[in-house]
C-alpha cells in the first residue's frame, strides 16, 4: 500500500532545543545539519505518558500519536523520556497526519487506516537522503530497494533489495519523494510485535515526512514535517528501547 500522502478530491538526546511545531514550507527545506534534537520540558504527572501501563520496564523513550477521535486523519505526535523514574515531556505537540480512513483497531492490507497499538521502532532507519545524524543504523536507499507488501510472499512486510518488484502493492522506496527522504519503521505486523508477519494484516507502516504542502492524510503511516521528523529521528535512541503508542485519545487508557 502506497505510503505517500493521499490527495483527496483533486533523558536521551537532552542537550538540544525543543522541537518546533507546525513547520512552514521554508522550515521544511532547512538542511538536516541545522535541525537539533529536542530537550526535556517541564515534567508533569498529568502528561499522556504518565498513566501508560503496558510499556516494557526497560523503555526510556516513548512517542505518543493521538487523534481527537476515530473519525479524523489529523493527529499530534508527542515525545517523552523517563527521567529519574518519571515521564518527562520532550517535544511540544507536533502536527501529524495519519491514514485517510483514520485510526483502526483492525487494520488490513490495502485499506488506508493507521493501526492502533504499541510498537517498537525498527532496527534500521532508511532514507533517500544521506543520514541526518540518527543513532540507529541507517540505510540510504538506492534503486531496487523495495518494501515487500505482497501477502503471498514469504518475505511479506520486510525490506528487500531486488531487481524486480516483490509483487502486490510493494513500494519502490527510492521513488517516494519527499515522503521517504528519511523514515523509521513502526513494527506493526512484524517482530517483535508478532513472531512472523500475518498475511493480509497490513504492511509498511512508517514514520515519515509529509508528502506535500499543505500536508495530507497518509495511506496508513504517520507523517510529520521534515523539520519535526528529523528532530524526532535524531532523538530516538535504540539503547532507550523506545516505543510508539498510536490511538485516538479515547483509547489511550488501554495502553
Amino acid at each position: 500500500m502506497k505510503r505517500r500522502s493521499l490527495i483527496l478530491g483533486a533523558a536521551s538526546g537532552a542537550a538540544a532545543p525543543v522541537i518546533a511545531s507546525g513547520a512552514t514550507p521554508a522550515a521544511a527545506s532547512t538542511p538536516d545539519a541545522t535541525i537539533d534534537r529536542p530537550r526535556p520540558r517541564r515534567s508533569s504527572r498529568n502528561n499522556k505518558a504518565h498513566n501508560l501501563t503496558t510499556l516494557p520496564a526497560t523503555t526510556r523513550q516513548v512517542v505518543i500519536v493521538t487523534a481527537a477521535s476515530y473519525r479524523t486523519s489529523y493527529a499530534t505526535l508527542e515525545t517523552f523520556a523517563k527521567v529519574d523514574g518519571s515521564w518527562t515531556p520532550i517535544s511540544a505537540a507536533l502536527p501529524a497526519r495519519i491514514g485517510s480512513q483514520f485510526f483502526s483497531d483492525h487494520h488490513v492490507e490495502g485499506v488506508p487506516t493507521t493501526p492502533t497499538g504499541v510498537y517498537s521502532i525498527g532496527p534500521t532507519m532508511y532514507g533517500i537522503a544521506a543520514n541526518p545524524g540518527v543513532r540507529y543504523p541507517y540505510h540510504r536507499l538506492v534503486v531496487n530497494d523495495w518494501w515487500n507488501e505482497n501477502p503471498n510472499s514469504p518475505a511479506y512486510n520486510t525490506f528487500q533489495h531486488t531487481t524486480t518488484s516483490p509483487g502486490g502493492l510493494s513500494e519502490a522506496l527510492w521513488q517516494e519523494k519527499p515522503a521517504y527522504t528519511h523514515f523509521a519503521v513502526i513494527t506493526y505486523n512484524m517482530p517483535p510485535n508478532v513472531a512472523k508477519p500475518v498475511p493480509n494484516a497490513g504492511s509498511g507502516i512508517f514514520l515519515h515526512e509529509f508528502s506535500k504542502t499543505p500536508s495530507g492524510p497518509t495511506a496508513g503511516c504517520v507523517s510529520l514535517s521534515h523539520t519535526d521528523l528529523v528532530s524526532v529521528l535524531r532523538w530516538l535512541d535504540p539503547a532507550a528501547q523506545p516505543r510508539i503508542v498510536m490511538c485516538p485519545l479515547e483509547s489511550l487508557g488501554r495502553y
